[in-house]
């Protein structure tokens, strides 16, 4: 979940324009500064080099800190065209959507409803209908995970999959039309639970999806339903590193773990706390300034 789910009053927007790279840095900035569940942050394409970022709060911004934060990230020239207004309840999908292309990325192409028609029969589509959470597949943390779900087929049909941090589902989703079989989709917020509930059942998958919310992967139902073949987690560094011993325990013995939501700064940090549960790294990607890893058990070999 990534890529964000505002607050659920979400009543106050800051919105400035900037190149791809500036808009990297800015959400980059914004979202290690804010606690994610008090301010969401997202960016999305314009035009060739035209993006906007765009973040989301219940109370009202501190306009000149958040003012120190963009001039850090891109200077105060472009600060100085932040925009603050006040917002309705809105679908902010639907918004986002407006401005953004499919993705595509290996047998899956992520897309809005009015880009139905350019899914080609071949391909997995994945609607992501309008709600209120983010997750269109467009940040370089989905993009990696749904690329390592692609190289989880090469080795075989993962029995038992589960998916921490489903947010809108979107990876979920993907591995469950994939590989046909049931998914164990967990995530914290209520919000996106519901979100991600909808958009499995809109994309066939509903019957596949065990959705539950529940911080951590602690919970009696997750332990139950394993041990997994496929560890989904793309939240962010502080819980992965909690989750390290857990989620180990959880996997089978030949099993695959996808990290992401790290910067790739962090990296080393997320392989230190899962090194010391038995695992080492036989995948890495970089998308976008974020890193995806996959992992697996010290004696399994790394893929091709």
């Amino acid at each position: 979940m990534l890529e964000g789910l505002p607050p659920n009053d979400a009543a106050h927007v800051m919105r400035v324009h900037a190149s791809k790279a500036e808009a990297g840095r800015i959400s980059d900035m914004i979202s290690e500064t804010f606690d994610p569940a008090e301010v969401a942050v997202t960016n999305f394409e314009l035009s060739e080099d035209e993006w906007v970022v765009e973040a989301f709060t219940g109370a009202a911004f501190d306009s000149e800190f958040l003012k120190q934060i963009v001039t850090a990230a891109a200077g105060a020239e472009l600060a100085a065209t932040m925009q603050f207004e006040d917002v309705v309840q809105k679908d902010w999908v639907a918004t986002s959507l407006e401005g953004l292309k499919p993705v595509r990325v290996g047998p899956f192409m992520v897309h809005g409803s009015h880009d139905r028609e350019q899914v080609p029969p071949s391909v997995i589509g994945i609607e992501i209908e309008a709600a209120l959470a983010f997750g269109t597949g467009h940040h370089g943390t989905t993009q990696g995970c749904l690329a390592a779900i692609a190289d989880a087929a090469r080795l075989g049909r993962p029995a038992r999959i589960l998916d921490v941090g489903t947010g809108t589902g979107v990876l979920a989703i993907a591995a469950a039309r994939h590989f046909h079989t049931y998914v164990m989709a967990t995530d914290i917020d209520p919000v996106a639970v519901h979100t991600a509930r909808a958009n499995a059942v809109a994309n066939r998958a509903g019957p596949l999806l065990n959705l539950l919310c529940t911080a951590g992967a602690d919970a009696g139902a997750i332990r139950e339903g394993g041990p997994y073949n496929l560890i989904l987690a793309n939240i962010l560094l502080p819980p992965l590193k909690r989750m390290a011993r857990s989620l180990g325990d959880l996997l089978a013995p030949d099993g695959t773990i996808v990290l992401s939501g790290l910067l790739v700064k962090q990296v080393p940090a997320a392989l230190a706390a899962y090194r010391t549960q038995g695992f080492v790294l036989v995948r890495r990607r970089h998308i976008d300034g974020w890193a995806t890893l996959t992992l697996k058990r010290r004696h399994e070999r790394p893929l091709p």
